[in-house]
């Protein structure tokens, strides 16, 4: 029997509360130069403490052993949907992030404005990370300069700092493509291609990728820093099982980036906008308890510093996680998993592939005995290590929500 299908088989319905909560990037690895630290371990977090002592600790593989995974991937297996399976472009998700309603046979592209010099070469892949307002501004230009690329309609939607999404709409267009986008500076942006080269469909839309940016680049020439971007997650939206029929919980998202948002609504949980810090998050959680099942609530900060490979904002990131903490803990879910998509080392800013700590909690969870949640510990927790996709079958299970398998 298909592992899914017997899960679903044993699923009852109960009146449990379940909480994921995403610190993206939480897990890092120890360093000489970081005296031997983690960020996690180095943070002073008696709030998580409290909750270690009674609670089970692990660490997840996000998507295969060795493979560093995207946010999508990442978050998708915690999901408990097989990222390997279930693969979906960023642009897909960007764009359902920011509320563009998709139709059948829209590509979408995740892109970011960078900056590149004089000979195309990229030499901040983020332009500086520059603010929202100006990222705002760029996009209304280039909107309102390319509303058609022939017969295809282009449509071109901010998002927070950087980051921004364009979708195609129009006939005869499929994706995935390869990305625009050289994943480090100091090289040219790529030129995209199909991943099937016998797709005329892939084809088609690396033609129009070529042509939209021979359009966009030379109005963006003279501003500065932000004179070029980059594009990646080029595809259209694929099926996929809808979270409650899964898992017969009623789901609801907290999320502040629109791509966490995305890949909420991808999945069917309802966005709840409105809430920007991760205590408006906590305490809007508190106003929505009695209205959803499960709760994914995504807390950004932690991932951002690695990426900047700054220690001691990743650690403080942390603490203002542990400080709101308590404001959750008013109504305590009756199972809460605590985790990150991946892990983002900040002596390699980027994501990686080493598995993130996780802590589950529940009144059956029992106690691994460990004092604090951190890399160290969660290695010797009785979760072990094991692949992200199960996370929510063992929240589910914590939950009381299976029946006995056989006699």
């Amino acid at each position: 029997m298909n592992l899914d299908a017997l899960y679903s088989e044993l699923t009852l319905k109960t009146n449990a509360k379940v909480a994921l909560i995403v610190l993206d990037g939480l897990g890092d690895i120890a360093t000489a130069e970081q005296n031997y630290l983690t960020p996690l371990e180095a943070a002073a977090t008696p709030n998580l403490d409290a909750l270690a002592k009674n609670s089970a600790q692990g660490r997840l593989i996000p998507a295969a052993p060795g493979i560093t995974p995207g946010s999508g991937p990442g978050h998708l297996g915690l999901f408990g949907y097989d990222p390997l399976e279930f693969q979906v472009g960023r642009g897909v998700i960007e764009a359902l992030g920011l509320g563009v309603e998709l139709q059948p046979g829209d590509v979408c592209a995740r892109a970011n404005f960078a900056t590149l010099d004089a000979n195309g070469i990229v030499t901040d892949r983020r332009a500086g990370r520059i603010p929202t307002e100006t990222c705002e501004k760029l996009c209304a230009l280039l909107a309102a300069k390319i509303k058609k690329i022939g017969d295809t309609q282009v449509m071109i939607r901010a998002g927070k700092e950087h980051r921004f999404v364009v979708v195609f709409r129009g006939k005869g267009l499929e994706g995935p493509l390869t990305d625009a986008d050289p994943n480090r500076e100091g090289f040219a942006v790529p030129v995209v291609k199909p991943r099937d080269p016998e797709s005329l469909k892939q084809k088609k839309m690396a033609e129009l990728i070529a042509a939209f940016y021979q359009t966009a680049l030379p109005i963006l020439a003279q501003e500065k820093p932000a004179n070029g971007f980059l594009m990646r997650g080029i595809a259209h939206q694929p099926e996929i099982p809808l979270f409650e029929d899964r898992y017969k919980l009623k789901p609801a998202c907290l999320a502040v980036y629109p791509m966490y948002k995305g890949l909420a609504q991808l999945v069917g949980m309802k966005k709840i906008e409105g809430p920007q810090t991760i205590a408006e998050q906590f305490e809007r959680y508190l106003a929505e308890h009695a209205n959803y099942d499960f709760f994914f609530i995504h807390y950004k900060y932690t991932d951002k510093a690695g990426e900047d490979g700054d220690f001691t904002a990743k650690k403080k990131a942390i603490e203002d996680f542990d400080a709101a903490l308590p404001i959750l803990l008013q109504k305590t879910p009756d199972v809460i998993a605590i985790t990150g998509d991946h892990s983002t080392p900040v002596s390699l800013k980027g994501h990686s592939w080493h598995p993130q700590p996780v802590l589950l909690h529940s009144k059956v969870s029992g106690s691994d005995k460990l004092e604090r949640f951190t890399e160290t510990g969660a290695n010797s927790g009785s979760l072990g290590v094991m692949e992200s996709k199960f996370l929510m079958r063992l929240m589910q299970a914590n939950a009381r929500m299976f029946d006995k398998f056989g006699a």
